[in-house]
Order: C-alpha cells, then structure tokens, then sequence
C-alpha cells in the first residue's frame, strides 16, 4: 500500500460512515441547515481525518459489529439504535469521531451562515483586542504549570529574566 492508499476507507466503510454522520448531525428544515452527510460536508470531513483515521475507521467496526453487519442496509429505527449504541460509549475513538465530523460540520459556510457569522478568515479584517489588556491572559495564568523545568526556575521564565509587565 502506498501512503496515498494507506489512509483511504472503503466502499463499504464510506457508506457507513456517510449515514453515521447524518445520525450525528441531522439536517434541519426547520433552520435551513444541511447534516454532517450532506455531499459537500460529508467530502470535507473524509478529506479532513488526518490523525483520527485509525479511531474513525475504529468506531465503523464497532459500530458494524453493533448493527450485526453492514450499517448501512438496517431499517432507520435500527440504525438509529445502532447509531446512538455507539455514540453514547466512552474513550479516545468516540472522542475523535465526533471532533472529525464537527470540526468539518461547523467550519461549513451554511452552518456558519445560520449561527450568525460572517464566513470570513480573521484576518485582514481582524477582530478587535483591547491593547496592552493582559488581564485576558489571567486564565493561563492560573493554569497549573505544564512545562518541563529544563533551566532549574521553576517559575516558567527564561534565563532568569521575569515575564511580568
């Protein structure tokens, strides 16, 4: 297998996937909202898998082996009942299911639309941060330390220098 090929699902895991993300997002008439199985949605999210591919294409066997064979040929209550029986289980696999297909779902101009923002990079128009306010960094701050002490400080500053202003 190349590494073009490595990373690709099957036919069959497609089709699962496909209907599982329709599970987890569905589209809404009602506000004008496509599902995560919406054509262009659903390609983003399976172009978009990178590191999670290994747990995706976990969760589409657990979820084959939930349905007793192909996901995607149950009748819509079992499905449905499949679907929720492995999106209600715990752990690292289901975790990155739902940021594979979310992330994708909501960087979606229509989704974006319909919440009220305007699709657009931050930048050039940028977003407005008062100047010199470093109470924003309070939180971080505040955070327990999570680096390494390499140069024996143990406060976080380099070479003895403070980092207060």
């Amino acid at each position: 297998m190349t590494a073009d090929t490595e990373n690709m699902l099957s036919e069959a895991e497609m089709r699962d996937f496909r209907r599982l993300t329709g599970f987890m997002v569905p589209a809404s008439g009602e506000l004008g909202l496509p599902g995560a199985d919406d054509e262009v949605i659903f390609a983003d999210i399976v172009r978009s898998i990178g590191r999670d591919f290994d747990a995706v294409r976990q969760a589409l066997a657990e979820l084959r082996r939930i349905s007793g064979g192909p996901f995607i040929s149950l009748a819509e209550t079992a499905a449905e009942e499949a679907a929720m029986a492995l999106l209600n289980q715990r752990g690292q696999m289901i975790a990155a299911l739902g940021q594979a297909v979310l992330q994708c779902y909501y960087r979606d101009w229509r989704v974006y639309r319909a919440l009220g923002r305007e699709h657009r990079p931050p930048f050039p128009k940028g977003h407005v941060v008062e100047q010199g306010d470093f109470s924003l960094l309070d939180v971080v701050r505040a955070r327990p330390r999570m680096w390494r002490d390499l140069d024996g400080c143990g406060d976080g500053r380099r070479d003895g220098v403070s980092d207060d202003r």
